[in-house]
C-alpha cells in the first residue's frame, strides 16, 4: 500500500515539474507558427508588388489570396485572439506602447518579458521595429499579454494597409485574406478578409 501511495506522489510531483516546461514549449511552437504566417503574408505582399502595377480602381487591381492558419494541435498553445492590424493601430492593439524613432520606425512593446537583445524568451518577434507602412499580426496566448509579429512592406515605396480596421482572424482553423495592389496616392497593398 505504501508503495502505491509513493508511486502516485512521485508521479504527481513529476507532472508538476513537467507542466511548466510543456507550456513553455507550446508557447514557443505557437510563436513560431504565427511568425511563419507573418512571413507568408510578407512574401505574398512582395510578390504582388514585384509582379504588378498599382491601379486606382480596386476592381482592376492585381489580386492574390492567402489562407492564414491559426496554430492548433497538442503542440500549440491555445490563442484567444489573432488579428491583422495596420501600422497606426499596432500600439493600441498590442496594449503596450508605441515609440516612434527619428528614422520613422515604430517599435511595439507588448509587455512580455524580453532578453537584453530585445527578443522574447519564447522566440516571438514582438519588439522588432515595424517600418512605416507595415502591418502586424497580433495574437494572445491564453493568459498572457498580446504579442505582435511585424509584417514589413515589400519596399520603401509601397505601403501595406488593412482595409476597414483590424482584421480579426479565426483563432482555430483558417481565414482567407485577399491582397489588392492599388494606387492611393502611392502604391498600396490593401488587405481584406474574404473568408
Amino acid at each position: 500500500m505504501i508503495r502505491v501511495v509513493l508511486t502516485v506522489l512521485i508521479a504527481v510531483a513529476l507532472m508538476g515539474v513537467a507542466m511548466p516546461a510543456l507550456e513553455d514549449a507550446r508557447a514557443g511552437t505557437t510563436a513560431e507558427r504565427v511568425g511563419t504566417e507573418g512571413d507568408r503574408i510578407e512574401r505574398v505582399a512582395a510578390a504582388i508588388a514585384a509582379g504588378s502595377v498599382a491601379v486606382p480602381e480596386r476592381s482592376l487591381a492585381a489580386r492574390r489570396s492567402i489562407v492564414v492558419r491559426a496554430p492548433s494541435g497538442f503542440a500549440a498553445a491555445r490563442i484567444d485572439r489573432l488579428a491583422l492590424v495596420g501600422g497606426d493601430g499596432i500600439g493600441n492593439a498590442a496594449t503596450g506602447t508605441t515609440r516612434t524613432a527619428a528614422d520613422g520606425e515604430r517599435t511595439v512593446t507588448s509587455g512580455a518579458t524580453r532578453r537584453p537583445d530585445g527578443t522574447s524568451p519564447n522566440g516571438t518577434r514582438a519588439g522588432r521595429a515595424i517600418p512605416d507602412g507595415g502591418v502586424a499580426l497580433v495574437y494572445r496566448i491564453r493568459g498572457e499579454p498580446l504579442r505582435a509579429v511585424p509584417v514589413a512592406p515589400p519596399t520603401e515605396a509601397v505601403t501595406v494597409a488593412v482595409v476597414d480596421g483590424p482584421i480579426e482572424l479565426r483563432t482555430s482553423g483558417e481565414s482567407r485574406l485577399e491582397f489588392g495592389f492599388v494606387d492611393r496616392g502611392g502604391p498600396t497593398i490593401e488587405i481584406t478578409r474574404v473568408g
